[in-house]
């Protein structure tokens, strides 16, 4: 169930009277304080668990990667439970005021949060993307701390042929954007890790692989690009 802002945030400041929430507007949400070293935050909670327990925020681009992960986790005989909150074409606005979303985050179950953003957002123009995704972001991370997990952001990929509504726009064109997108709203948080899951699809594109990676509309990951996915997630997670 969708609430919308303007209700999910008198709500909140209503459950805030009794101690059972806060209020706060996803689009004044101050930055977050600053993390010195995201990296070593994360492989300390890595390190500490001999289960990981991670979780994905997400959208289609996610359907496929936590069993994917699952896997490639048992084949290097690491133990790893996954759950997700994944909705077709949804964006991070969505799922800050998904109640779904929430309480799963709040479960306090997980050790890392994955939070991947819809696949036009971080490659539009730095005022409209800010604007989009760094209020619901900032949110998402601070919820994730707030209940004992690391959280992450998960970087993704251009689609084949770039965003057709942009004249002359490519596969790297694009991925360039969104690569420099998730940085910028890594540091808007106070410092998350990204996952270079786009850099992965890049490299494979220029070794002359990587259309094998999408399925036929050249924008979703086919088993392929999901597997690719889950290996570059295990490589920063458990062999940064």
């Amino acid at each position: 169930m969708r609430i919308p802002s303007r209700i999910f945030v008198k709500f909140s400041c209503i459950l805030g009277l009794f101690g059972l929430g806060t209020c706060i507007s996803r689009e004044t949400l101050p930055p977050a304080n600053r993390v010195p070293n995201p990296q070593k935050e994360l492989s300390a909670r890595v390190e500490s668990k001999q289960k990981l327990r991670v979780l994905f925020v997400g959208n289609s681009y996610s359907f496929g990667v936590p069993q994917a992960f699952t896997k490639v986790a048992a084949e290097h005989h690491r133990i790893v439970e996954t759950g997700d909150s994944a909705y077709g074409g949804w964006t991070l606005a969505q799922h800050a005021e998904h109640v779904g979303t929430l309480e799963k985050i709040r479960s306090r179950k997980w050790d890392i949060v994955v939070i991947q953003e819809h696949s036009l957002v971080p490659a539009m123009p730095a005022r409209k993307r800010n604007s989009r995704m760094f209020g619901p972001l900032r949110f998402l991370v601070q919820e994730a701390r707030a209940h004992g997990a690391v959280p992450v952001l998960y970087q993704t990929w251009g689609r084949r042929d770039g965003n057709a509504q942009l004249r002359g726009d490519g596969f790297h064109q694009m991925t360039a954007r969104l690569r420099e997108g998730y940085r910028a709203a890594a540091r808007s948080t106070g410092g998350v890790v990204v996952i270079p899951v786009g850099d992965a699809w890049e490299r494979e594109m220029i070794a002359g692989r990587g259309r094998e990676l999408f399925i036929e509309d050249g924008s979703h990951p086919s088993t392929a690009g999901d597997a690719l996915t889950a290996a570059t997630f295990y490589r920063a997670i458990f062999e940064p």
